[in-house]
């Protein structure tokens, strides 16, 4: 069964830095994509960040371009999102998602490519 645990999420001031950790448990995501998402109260879930494990290409928001980074840790069966610069429309709950197969280009950021989600981690950003 796969498992998706996300940690890292906490509160920070505005200008600051966070790393979130999503591990996977019960597969060995070497060639799948692995997407972090957000979503904000009253707000639709959006991507934000997408890597091909197998090839690493990696996919970004326009709102988080410059500022986060995806990146992986396949030792570890881990996937992390290096964030900098943080704003407080970046507060949300954060989830990761998996799904077999590289990313699609054009769809990596909807929800629905994906069968396989965590919990979620709050990150909170104030001004």
């Amino acid at each position: 069964q796969v498992q998706l645990v996300e940690s890292g999420g906490g509160s920070v001031q505005a200008g600051g830095s966070l790393r979130l950790s999503c591990a996977v448990y019960g597969y060995t995501p070497s060639s799948c994509c692995m997407g972090w998402f957000r979503q904000a109260p009253g707000k639709e879930r959006e991507g934000v960040a997408a890597i091909s494990t197998g090839g690493g290409s990696t996919y970004y928001a326009d709102s988080v371009k410059g500022r986060f980074t995806i990146s992986q840790d396949n030792a570890k069966n881990t996937v992390y999102l290096q964030m900098d610069s943080l704003k407080p429309e970046d507060t949300a709950m954060y989830y990761c998602a998996t799904d077999y197969g590289a990313c699609i280009p054009m769809g990596w950021a909807h929800s629905r490519e994906y069968n396989y989600w965590g919990q979620g981690t709050q990150v909170t950003v104030s001004s």
